[in-house]
């Protein structure tokens, strides 16, 4: 038997105890589109198949990790753009860097501690 399963979606969820910081973050600074949003948790498009959700960690049984062990790439068709609209957007500090393995990154933080890097 060889079953497989069709994924269609795949969703990560930040439980942040800065809920209201990160959803600005989320939706000001990354401007990334909010398709649906329950007053303690609210899930962004980051393209046709993949979802950043940030819940609100008082208002659940998952605790924050506080932005430890994780990193959250999104590999981008333009690193430079992607950096001036960083900057445009608030984080004067977003710099191009040369990765060890040859790619060029940037690497932020949203409000809660998660890591975050764009690469190409």
């Amino acid at each position: 038997m060889n079953i497989k399963m069709d994924i269609q979606i795949v969703n990560t969820i930040l439980y942040c105890e800065k809920w209201q910081e990160t959803v600005a973050f989320y939706k000001n600074t990354l401007k990334l589109p909010e398709t649906s949003s329950l007053g303690w948790f609210v899930e962004f498009e980051l393209n046709r198949t993949s979802r950043l959700s940030i819940a609100d960690a008082s208002k659940t049984s998952v605790g924050s990790s506080a932005g430890k062990g994780i990193t959250i790439t999104m590999k981008v068709d333009d690193i430079e753009t992607a950096c001036a609209f960083l900057r445009e957007n608030g984080l004067k500090d977003a710099t191009v860097k040369e990765h060890a393995w040859g790619s060029k990154v940037i690497y932020f933080s949203d409000p809660e501690g998660n890591r975050l890097e764009f690469w190409l």
